[in-house]
């Protein structure tokens, strides 16, 4: 008997979910499962046949549609959104249905009247990006509806989905929201350049972190270079080790340039080698190689600054060259320790902090006068304080702003450096002012600092200014759109919605960063206050054990006493929520 062939057609295909299922089943399942049926009969289902569509299946909160044309399935999809939102006037936030919409339009494998394979795969991936009420689309849908239907689209960049070998164009209907992860990858007027980890040719494998220290020197320097827009370094850790098409990465960071190059170690000598890449042309700039002693690293790494500058943009001045040098330390041992502990204060977890500690410790031990030493195990002392880590949090926060204010002592012009005193001073000093002002010199310094905008955000949250933080949480995105620490961002977000009274997508922002990181508390104490004040109480008592799990002797003043709110409304709402959650005083 003949194998039966299988059935393959091109399809645009509509995938949607409902925001915050299971929170709406929790608070009232019955009443949750009668709304979703008729808006599905009243709504979903009409605008489907209008459109010429086909219902393929319905899975509890999602729905996959299919049609012939992607032209029919944006349209449907925008009136979807549309008449979705109205049914949701007069509905109060803990009951509100919205929906995510994802469409492609690809190759699909036909089964009986199911659909599967990446045609599929990349809507639905597409649906989990989009934001509350957004309808995100992929690039081929995309070429075939701009144009013919009533909607602007924004263009996103490409962006990696999981399971997915290649990136995907995505754009974002205009008038809904718009995704904020890995968005405005614009390359604008500046030369725009990513620094990709480099190799390490050692025989020693563990010197990995050496070769990523050059890669943060070089980033650095050329960041502090303000005629540059540079992708920050933790956002290119996501490229070690794998095949890179200059042309594709390039338009996933939405840059125009990118410098690769490999790091050789051995005793007290190194080879480095780097080389610049037009990420438009993939054509080869320019290369360049250091064969020498260690001691000369950090001149060599000022010459592939100066270089690099030289190539893309000649005419900077040399002024603005010299400014970008960092002041380097004494100790090239000191060095070595400040590098190795990179990675751990990177890990945020209460035993890769300590880790940290421990090399900083001895990094300042050899040199007394480096900095940024002092700054990163102030850094370390910050996350311990804020995450309840420390079985000593009093000794712990003076001894990270003692750390903080040494630092700042021995070089007030370091952006790095005047970023974690700004931080030392926001979240153990409760000092908004002071904060302020180092934050504000750091951005000055170094305007691409992803860091120092995060910080930046946090702090117009605690002033109780919700949009100027959220440009600054946005501004960090673009540097530094695949970052691992990303979580810290979200729960910025979600604060800075908290503090705007949107407590339906303050939660939705929480639950994102515990997607990243279910283990980090404050994600936690955000949902819980913010679903306090939605009144979903069964939500709410779930973040609440889960603080108590981490913390069992957690309270509304313990929360509060590490969150440097300004006096006022804000600080008093979250404490608020906190309490409606079941949060003892």
């Amino acid at each position: 008997m003949a194998e039966e062939r299988t059935q393959r057609r091109l399809a645009a295909i509509l995938a949607a979910d409902v925001v915050g299922y299971g929170r709406l089943m929790e608070q009232d399942e019955a009443g949750t499962l009668a709304a979703l049926k008729e808006r599905r009969t009243s709504i979903l289902a009409p605008l489907v046949a209008e459109h010429h569509g086909r219902i393929v299946k319905v899975m509890g909160d999602g729905v996959l549609v299919e049609f012939a044309s992607a032209v029919n399935a944006v349209a449907c999809a925008v009136e979807l959104q549309k008449k979705m939102a109205a049914a949701n006037d007069g509905v109060g936030d803990g009951r509100r249905i919205d929906l995510r919409v994802g469409i492609n339009l690809g190759d699909v494998v036909v089964e009986g009247g199911d659909l599967y394979g990446d045609g599929v795969i990349i809507a639905v991936r597409l649906q989990a990006m989009a934001e509350p009420g957004g309808i995100l689309v992929s690039g081929t849908a995309y070429d075939h509806a701009r144009n013919k239907v009533s909607a602007g689209f924004d263009d996103l960049g490409a962006q990696t989905l999981k399971n997915m070998a290649e990136p995907v164009r995505v754009y974002c209907v205009a008038a809904t929201p718009r995704v904020q992860i890995a968005t405005d990858k614009v390359m604008g007027d500046k030369p725009s350049i990513a620094i990709l980890p480099f190799a390490n040719l050692s025989d020693d494998a563990q010197q990995e972190y050496f070769a990523d220290g050059v890669v943060e020197e070089i980033t650095s320097a050329l960041s502090r270079v303000r005629s540059f827009f540079v992708i920050a370094r933790m956002s290119t850790l996501r490229y070690r080790g794998r095949p890179v098409d200059a042309t594709s990465v390039g338009r996933e960071l939405g840059v125009r340039y990118l410098l690769e190059g490999s790091v050789r170690k051995s005793s007290d000598r190194v080879r480095i080698t780097a080389q610049l890449i037009d990420a438009l042309s993939g054509a080869h700039l320019w290369a360049d190689r250091y064969d020498g002693k260690i001691e000369d690293l950090f001149d060599f790494q000022d010459r592939i600054t100066e270089r690099i500058v030289a190539a893309i943009a000649p005419a900077i001045r040399s002024a603005e060259i010299e400014r970008a040098r960092r002041k380097r330390p004494d100790s090239l041992a000191a060095y070595d320790y400040v590098m190795r502990a990179l990675p751990n204060i990177w890990a945020v977890t209460p035993s890769a902090s300590a880790e940290a500690l421990k090399l900083l410790s001895e990094a300042v031990r050899l040199d007394p006068d480096f900095p940024y030493a002092h700054a990163l195990a102030s850094w370390c002392h910050v996350w311990q304080f804020v995450n309840g880590w420390s079985s000593l949090p009093t000794q712990s926060k003076a001894e990270g702003l003692r750390l903080a204010r040494r630092a700042l002592g021995l070089d007030d012009q370091d952006p790095g450096v005047l970023t974690m005193v700004g931080t030392a001073e926001m979240m153990l000093a409760h000092n908004l002012e002071a904060a302020s002002i180092h934050v504000a010199k750091a951005l000055a310094l170094d305007p691409n600092s992803a860091w120092a905008w995060i910080r930046s955000g946090y702090l117009h949250v605690f002033r109780g200014e919700a949009e100027t933080a959220l440009e600054h949480f946005a501004r960090s995105g673009r540097l530094s759109p695949f970052d691992p620490l990303n979580f810290n961002r979200y729960i910025g977000v979600a604060l800075a919605h908290f503090i705007a009274g949107r407590y339906r997508e303050s939660a939705s922002w929480a639950e994102k960063s515990l997607l990243e990181r279910p283990e980090l508390p404050w994600a936690y104490r955000v949902l819980a206050a913010a679903e306090g004040h939605l009144g979903n109480q069964p939500r709410a008592r779930w973040a609440l054990e889960r603080m108590r799990q981490q913390q069992s002797d957690i309270s509304v003043s313990s929360v509060m006493a590490s969150t440097p709110f300004a006096p006022g409304e804000f600080g008093t709402r979250f404490a608020d929520g906190l309490r409606r959650a079941g949060l003892a005083e």
